[in-house]
């Protein structure tokens, strides 16, 4: 773009590209629904909205090649810290003489089983004192800085702690507890297999689908007052033959279960929001549970045709919704490879949000998750399925 008038020019025929699609779906979906005999019109509600499909999420977890923010190594899993107690009589009992596998059984529960009294440590996990965990200390992460300060000294909702900057420098006092928690656990990590795994899990099954409904739009390209809200997809995921989600799928969301919404605006074609407390679904790994975010924000980058998002959300995760999540996907400590006493103590120590009102601990973790997300049209009203709109439309005839 040579002057401003050219940036302009450009900007009024995108928004005209951008938002000419949207009666082109409606009066899609307007002649399929005359064949069967039901009016349908398009709202300005709906045509002033955005929506997205979130195709996949991580912990934001910055990780290098060779492992220079975990300087102590990769954190020690369960079962090795049950295979270092066990005699070598012992050893040769319960792993077979060396050929049962971390998965095996009965190796794979018994390495949980190591209470004084036989208890499960991962629902018990003061019941033993494992060494302590392996955390980051490294000075870059995904995130924001989500106190306002850049120096990590306590504020009236936060208690005192480190803070990161992000790998490309723009922005300092990065508070990201949950990565320092986290990074340095095998299955977290950009090689490990737990998130690839939830993803895929996601994909194929079509649950825990999280849907970004953008309200109020008047531009997309700028837009000093938007409403965002966040649900769980009651539609399974639109795929075409190469496996990719198409765009401007229509996805229903599941009624009377989230739909927080926080304010924001878009500035050249990025999506911020100021901040609130937000409830999300978690699957994956055959575990269903909440992700609870408090002054959660998120940033968004929309890509030019529209079809396409990316960014990061940010928050501060209470270390109960954290553990809880922990201990209901307990199956996957031997493929991540992590203590859960260990991690029950660290998540503890390294809270930096939310100080508790008696004892003044801090009771969150500040915490970062990337995603990635495809256009789709977003149904928050009610809407009956084809098959009771078309019984409607029989029966109103034979009337």
């Amino acid at each position: 773009m040579n002057d401003q008038g050219d940036r302009e020019r450009w900007h009024k025929r995108e928004m005209e590209r951008r938002f000419s699609s949207r009666p082109l779906f409606v009066s899609t979906a307007a002649l399929f629904v005359s064949i069967l005999g039901l009016p349908v019109t398009a709202t300005a509600a709906e045509r002033n909205k955005l929506g997205f499909v979130v195709e996949s999420w991580y912990t934001g977890i910055y990780d290098t090649e060779y492992m220079e923010e975990c300087p102590e190594g990769i954190v020690i899993g369960n079962d090795e810290i049950w295979f270092n107690g066990l005699s070598p009589e012992q050893k040769d009992i319960e792993t077979g003489s060396g050929t049962l596998q971390v998965l095996d059984l009965p190796r794979r529960p018994n390495q949980y089983l190591r209470g004084p009294n036989g208890e499960d440590v991962c629902w018990h996990p003061e019941s033993v004192i494992d060494p302590p965990m392996r955390t980051i200390t490294g000075k870059y992460s995904f995130g924001l800085n989500l106190d306002g300060n850049t120096d990590g000294k306590a504020t009236p909702n936060t208690c005192e702690h480190g803070n990161f900057q992000t790998p490309d420098g723009q922005v300092s006092g990065v508070d990201n507890q949950l990565y320092r928690l986290m990074g340095c656990v095998y299955g977290y990590r950009s090689e490990g297999y737990l998130e690839h795994h939830a993803n895929r899990e996601r994909q194929d099954e079509s649950k825990g689908i999280i849907l970004i409904d953008i309200a109020n739009v008047d531009d997309t390209y700028n837009d000093e007052s938007v409403e965002v809200s966040f649900y769980l997809s009651a539609t399974s995921l639109h795929f075409d033959t190469s496996g990719r989600i198409v765009p401007y799928g229509s996805y229903q969301i599941v009624k009377d279960r989230y739909g927080d919404s926080v304010s924001g605006k878009i500035v050249d074609g990025v999506l911020t929001t100021e901040s609130g407390d937000v409830v999300l679904p978690i699957y994956g790994n055959d575990g269903a549970t909440e992700m609870v975010l408090r002054d959660f924000q998120i940033e968004m980058e929309i890509s030019e045709d529209g079809t396409r998002a990316k960014g990061l959300w940010a928050g501060y995760r209470p270390v109960l919704d954290f553990w809880d999540h922990i201990q209901k996907v307990q199956h996957d400590v031997p493929v991540g490879q992590y203590s859960c006493p260990a991690m029950y103590v660290a998540a503890h120590e390294l809270a930096d949000g939310y100080p508790d009102s008696q004892t003044g601990e801090c009771t969150a973790l500040s915490s970062a998750f990337t995603f990635d997300a495809v256009a789709g049209f977003v149904i928050v009203e009610d809407v009956k399925s084809d098959a009771e709109r078309l019984a409607e439309n029989i029966t109103s005839v034979r009337k």
